[in-house]
């Protein structure tokens, strides 16, 4: 393999966050796992629906990720639904804290990937979108569709 060049694998992906939310800034952290959580993850068994991360007491921590148990694990696999410890350096949780004490912005979880065999988080400093900022997005969507699928009959 290469110098510089890491192999990722994109394991789970939160498309409704970037449906819900306008994404102002992206953070890489690592996700504290057991030994069971992370070959469920390898196997993708993982779900970012409704999850968010909060940070109290200088920490971050992920809450409402579903990790479902290891189906080999027995007595080794963990509550699926349990809150579990965001890698971040100091100062970077500072720095998110101060942005979320703004109103209206919130900590998304946006995917999890594999990094030289390290399960990693892409997190979102997100502002909530309205209901009529979801229209105008799908409607410039579907434009753009309708361009390219045009542009595609033209040639």
């Amino acid at each position: 393999m290469a110098e510089g060049k890491s192999k990722v694998k994109v394991v789970a992906d939160n498309r409704k966050a970037r449906h819900d939310y306008f994404i102002e800034d992206t953070v890489e952290a690592g996700i504290v796992l057991t030994g069971t959580e992370i070959k469920s993850v390898r196997e993708g068994r993982i779900q970012l629906k409704d999850s968010y991360v909060s940070i109290r007491h200088g920490e971050a921590w992920i809450k409402g990720m579903h990790i479902s148990p290891y189906k080999y694990g027995n007595i080794f696999n963990v509550d699926p639904d349990r809150d579990r410890k965001l890698l971040l350096h100091r100062i970077e949780i500072r720095k998110l804290f101060d942005k979320v004490r703004i109103k209206g912005y919130t900590l998304v979880p946006l995917r999890i990937y594999l990094k030289e065999g390290k399960a990693k988080m892409e997190i979102a400093l997100a502002k909530g979108k309205n209901l009529y900022d979801k229209r105008e997005t799908e409607k410039l969507r579907d434009a753009k569709r309708a361009m390219e699928k045009a542009l595609k009959l033209t040639r």
